[in-house]
């Protein structure tokens, strides 16, 4: 069996390349023999990390070759069918979901997260593609009541985000071993947001008072340099000492120092995912729908939302400091709100599986 992977893959995105990790860990627990073509940004990259064929994602005849050597499509997980970001994306996937349909290939949408859709022709275009697709599942309820909002008639089921299903690091990094940490650590996962940047500084205040209170402070960059460039920012504005982990850690990595921490503070999605999966308790910083759902789904708290003007670092430390002293109770009550998640998180590579096997 030979299917095909269509996301936001080879971008160097640690949370994206988590997603591709996830649900090849799946289709190859599931059938060891599948073959996997990625459609990535960065072949090369693609295929010496993961053990797969990929293909140029920007190159229509290579796509198009690709999908009639297939038995079908997967499209997903993540954030692909949004116009909050730029105006590609919805084009850009549904317009592969579309080519693989008129292959006569079945097209399954993998764990993703809708919306916002704000223009009306993409409202449009979402609805027009998913109603033809062979099956859809998304990460949340809200991504299933959009898309029922936009019209799209065909069944939707709800399943836990792909990377809930890998398994947490046995053992701290070599990194993390390195730096001699004597006292609890906070994680930090911080990203750009174009509308503003005075949460930067607020971010940055709290984590100075966090240091004074006697924490050490992590940053982990989640989407290699540009998270990187933003986490140096955040430092560069602190006073205290902190520090950055490797931009270019591999998934294990940062997900063993977020492991090994003792708080997340987090914005990027899969920086809580990854708590989540390493029962680490988190503070949620919201730009996104997403980020609240998915902090809803862990029973985990939305601390604030960064373009908001209803907090500020005091405000952030203060809470940070008491998510610290309880920290054990918010541990078991993560651990009991993610264990069915976990669980049921390969179930939808099954489902892709059987799926693709109708089409055989």
């Amino acid at each position: 069996m030979n299917v095909v992977i269509s996301g936001y893959y080879g971008f160097h995105n640690v949370g994206d390349e988590a997603i591709l990790y996830a649900i090849i860990q799946a289709l190859r627990a599931h059938d060891p023999h599948v073959q996997v073509t990625v459609l990535s940004n960065d072949p090369s990259f693609t295929e010496r990390t993961y053990g797969v064929r990929a293909v140029n994602r920007w190159r229509i005849n290579d796509i198009i070759q690709a999908l009639r050597e297939s038995d079908g499509l997967i499209s997903g997980g993540g954030s692909l069918l949004q116009d909050q970001t730029g105006w590609r994306s919805i084009p850009y996937y549904t317009g592969i979901m579309q080519i693989a349909k008129w292959l006569g290939k079945p097209v399954m949408v993998y764990a993703q997260g809708m919306g916002p859709v704000n223009k009306k022709q993409n409202q449009w275009l979402v609805k027009w593609t998913l109603n033809q697709v062979d099956r859809i599942t998304v990460r949340d309820e809200p991504s299933a009541r959009l898309l029922h909002t936009l019209g799209v008639k065909r069944s939707i089921a709800v399943v836990p985000d792909p990377v809930m299903g890998l398994k947490p690091p046995t053992s701290p990094t070599t990194w993390w071993n390195e730096q001699s940490f004597t006292r609890p650590v906070i994680a930090v996962s911080v990203r750009d947001w174009p509308r503003g940047r005075d949460f930067e500084r607020k971010i940055a205040a709290a984590l100075d008072r966090s240091v004074q209170a006697g924490y050490h402070v992590v940053f982990i960059p989640m989407h290699g340099r540009h998270d990187d460039e933003t986490s140096r920012r955040v430092l560069q504005m602190m006073t205290e000492h902190a520090v950055v982990a490797p931009h270019d850690a591999s998934i294990e990595e940062k997900m063993a120092i977020i492991q090994s921490a003792h708080l997340l503070v987090g914005m990027r999605l899969h920086a809580l995912i990854f708590a989540a999966v390493a029962h680490t308790p988190f503070i949620a910083l919201s730009y996104d729908p997403k980020i609240d759902a998915f902090a809803e789904q862990a029973n985990q708290p939305v601390f604030a939302h960064v373009e908001r003007d209803d907090w500020d670092g005091e405000a952030l430390f203060s809470y940070i400091q008491q998510c610290m002293h309880e920290r054990e109770e918010r541990k078991e009550t993560m651990v009991r709100a993610v264990a069915l998640l976990q669980q049921h998180a390969q179930q939808t590579a099954a489902q892709a599986l059987a799926l693709l096997k109708r089409n055989i």
